[in-house]
């Protein structure tokens, strides 16, 4: 079910990537490349590099990489159809769908969306106007909340009658009735995905509940939350609320604030920190990580993380190591929460971001201090507590360093700390209440919506190639003069594995680095980063480099046979090194270039589709084999 490939691959090619990409960066031709400051982290100088040609960017700085599509997927947050519907748009490419019924679907979802934006509309013009919105005006300035952040955030007043809503936009009721926003729903309208929240009373006609982003007010009797369930255009486990705000000083500060209300952005916002977002009612989720890494490295959380800790450490610390991310937490006031304090209290609201620590080091510290260390018996007993804690952590040397510390902290001997660390590990150890502790790397079970998935765009993947090798650069110029270098080229010439499964992905795609997928695949990552990549290197030179060496590993390769075989072998083998020495000697020859001649990627052409490629173990591709 989704967009046929043949359409896909028209849009890749109808795309002006440098005009995509110009809509974010500000873009510098260098050469046959364009330059700029990367948006998806903070950098002062130019890394992030885009091959019009090829379609496709790169960032040295960060890694970030991919084809238009990618792009837009990244910067719109937009699934993959959706990236390329909008591309399609912009490039007038008629899309079909392996489903008759998908595009019917998609044109249902933008009705939806269009559906959702009125209704935002609807609900903020009813609170900046209508005579029954007075108390809730009252309220918002009760609470501090001045008309310019009522207009900027967009929050809505829900009339006190379910079909108010149905009867004032035009749509039909198929739309209307979806329980995305429906308004017989008790409760204020959800996010959209552009990040609204909204202020709305019950439409149970006896109640006197006042609802804020979700939250009912004091004076008001139920839950406390009340958050609509997904839809087509709202899923809370990937939506955050304020991300379309604050995406921007997220990248400039490399940071980004998670907190727990719509009104804890509103309030970091008020004290210039307007780098926060909110999960909308669930658990930060990997999803949501997977959407903040684009942004920052760094993730500070501002709720209570004592609580996440128990359930979710096993989580944060597998992300922390597969985004390469930062997560902190930040140590506010007890009782408080970041709205509030924004408003009573903001430099200490600035000063629990700016004092965050590590999440581990969070949790530890919040064990210790919930014991008592005055004792021998009590330090005993707190560093255990504390390795149990330690132990989830999946980087030994981190593990480590925590418990040097801990001994230090409790003057115990760093010595007998590390053995009891390794018998928490084996689960050998009693925890503080009395029960084994748990063995590090058994899955927990979670809370619910914590989105435990491999699926969508994963950006941070790097090849393992740190060498510039010959064979790179062969690869890298084929891509920048694929005409030139391309026909030059065979697969015997490469003996790096990453480099051979390059070769072959690029020889299947006829050389267009756009068309190929598997973004997670090493040896794609490895094609995107040499397309954005700049190279002075003369083409025959390079070849023949590649083939002197394959000639190089072939004559190797038969040199230890042939001391290992028998007499008639080893002359046999002796006699085909014999033959193949001088055809090595004369594939290079720099006068041919000097004066004229047949020079270029002709000449090594020749060597390698001519005498040289009949010598049998090469023909046969032995040496990569």
């Amino acid at each position: 079910m989704g967009i046929v490939d043949e359409d896909i691959a028209k849009v890749r090619d109808a795309t002006d990537i440098v005009a995509v990409v110009s809509e974010h960066v500000q873009l510098k031709r260098v050469g046959r490349r364009w330059t700029g400051l990367c948006p998806f982290h903070s950098e002062k100088s130019p890394s992030f590099s885009v091959n019009a040609e090829q379609g496709l960017y790169y960032c040295f700085g960060c890694g970030a990489k991919g084809d238009a599509i990618t792009f837009v997927r990244e910067t719109d947050h937009l699934d993959f159809a959706a990236a390329v519907e909008k591309l399609a748009a912009g490039s007038g490419v008629v899309l079909h769908y392996t489903d008759s019924n998908e595009g019917d679907k998609r044109k249902q979802r933008s009705r939806l969306v269009e559906a959702m934006a009125a209704a935002t509309d609807f609900y903020h013009q009813r609170l900046l106007e209508a005579p029954d919105a007075a108390a809730a005006r009252k309220y918002l300035r009760s609470r501090g909340f001045s008309g310019d952040e009522v207009r900027h955030y967009r929050l809505g007043w829900a009339p006190d009658s379910w079909d108010t809503l149905v009867k004032a936009l035009p749509f039909p009721e198929r739309c209307s009735s979806t329980p995305a926003w429906r308004s017989s729903t008790p409760a204020a309208v959800p996010p959209t995905p552009s990040g609204v929240a909204s202020c709305s009373r019950s439409s149970t006609p006896a109640a006197t509940r006042w609802l804020f982003g979700g939250r009912i007010m004091p004076g008001a009797e139920g839950p406390k939350y009340k958050n609509s369930s997904g839809s087509a255009v709202y899923d809370k486990s990937r939506v955050l609320y304020g991300l379309n705000w604050s995406k921007g000083a997220i990248v400039a500060a490399d940071e980004a604030i998670v907190c727990e209300g719509y009104t804890d952005v509103v309030g970091f916002a008020a004290v210039d920190m307007g780098r926060a977002v909110a999960t909308c009612g669930t658990s930060l989720t990997e999803e949501h990580v997977r959407v903040l890494r684009s942004y920052a490295q760094r993730v500070v959380l501002a709720f209570d993380a004592d609580a996440a800790g128990q359930n979710a450490a096993e989580r944060f610390h597998e992300w922390e190591q597969r985004y390469g991310l930062d997560v902190a937490v930040a140590a506010l006031p007890a009782g408080t929460d970041p709205g509030d304090l924004a408003r009573t209290d903001p430099d200490a609201l600035r000063t629990a971001v700016t004092d965050a620590v590590p999440f581990l080091r969070f949790r530890v510290d919040r064990v210790l201090a919930g014991l008592d260390t005055t004792t021998a018996e009590g330090r005993a007993r707190a560093a255990t507590a504390a390795l149990v804690v330690i132990a989830q952590h999946p980087d030994e040397l981190v593990r480590d360093q925590y418990v040097m510390d801990l001994a230090d902290r409790l003057r115990l001997p760093s010595d007998q700390v590390r053995e009891r660390m390794a018998s928490v590990r084996r689960g050998e150890v009693p925890t503080v209440a009395g029960r084994s502790a748990e063995r590090p790397g058994r899955r927990q079970a979670g809370p619910t919506g914590s989105g435990l998935s491999d699926g969508g765009p994963s950006r941070r993947s790097a090849t393992s190639v740190v060498h510039d090798s010959p064979e790179m650069e062969a690869l890298r110029l084929a891509l920048s003069r694929p005409d030139e270098v391309a026909p030059s080229l065979h697969e015997v010439l490469f003996a790096d594995a990453l480099c051979t499964e390059a070769y072959r992905h690029l020889v299947a795609s006829q050389w267009k680095a756009g068309h190929l997928d598997g973004a997670d695949d090493q040896a794609v990552a490895l094609i995107q980063r040499l397309a954005v990549e700049e190279t002075e290197s003369e083409p025959a030179e390079v070849v023949e480099r590649l083939v002197e060496a394959a000639g190089q590993r072939e004559m190797a390769m038969l040199g230890a046979e042939a001391r290992a075989a028998d007499d008639d072998r080893a002359l046999e083998l002796a006699s085909l090194v014999g033959w193949l020495k001088p055809q090595l000697g004369g594939i290079a020859r720099p006068a041919h270039r000097r004066s004229g001649g047949p020079g270029g990627a002709g000449l090594a052409h020749r060597a390698i589709s001519g005498p040289l490629m009949t010598f049998p173990p090469l023909a046969v591709g032995r040496t990569w084999r």
